[in-house]
């Protein structure tokens, strides 16, 4: 990739030398592809436009820092080993997760009651109408906006549930 960046580099910046030199043009591809190569016909087929006193604009980026690989194959971002101080005190890994578990219980008996609150207002898709609800449009957006929003808080109740359930099993 960074072979390909530094040979479109130098295309693009010998591109003017040579356009100047043969009288030839520069064209921009679909895929981002300059070149100067091609025919006015070829050019054309390939739906290129010319760059002719068009601004081009090189970004070079960063090279990402390698990843190592585990046993399964799956990048993991490189890290120092552990030494055998750092490891975490089983009795204050088990304190860890039961606060997680009350917490996690905690967020899930709020979410429950909420979701029983829009229940109760929603009223099985008629709620009582508002003052300023005189269009019935205004109505029905509502109800369909209560109607997702009730959607929604189930799904994040399934995912606490979810969360429980692997704080369970460990």
């Amino acid at each position: 990739m960074r072979l390909l960046a530094a040979a479109l580099h130098a295309a693009v910046l010998a591109a003017p030398l040579v356009a100047g030199a043969q009288g030839s043009t520069v064209y921009r591809c679909p895929g981002n592809v300059y070149t100067s190569e091609i025919s006015e016909r070829e050019a054309k087929e390939r739906n290129c436009r010319t760059i002719e006193g068009a601004p081009i604009t090189i970004v070079n980026t960063a090279k990402p820092a390698p990843q190592a690989r585990g046993k399964d194959g799956e990048g993991r971002a490189a890290s120092a080993p552990r030494g055998a101080d750092s490891r975490v005190d089983p009795t204050a890994q088990r304190q860890r997760d039961s606060d997680a578990r009350k917490i996690l219980e905690a967020e899930l008996a709020r979410e429950e009651a909420r979701l029983v609150e829009m229940k109760r207002e929603f009223n099985n898709g008629e709620p009582e109408r508002r003052g300023d609800e005189r269009n019935y449009a205004k109505y029905q957006d509502r109800v369909a906006e209560m109607k997702a929003a009730i959607t929604r808080k189930e799904a994040d109740i399934a995912a606490i549930r979810r969360e429980l359930t692997k704080l369970q099993q460990q």
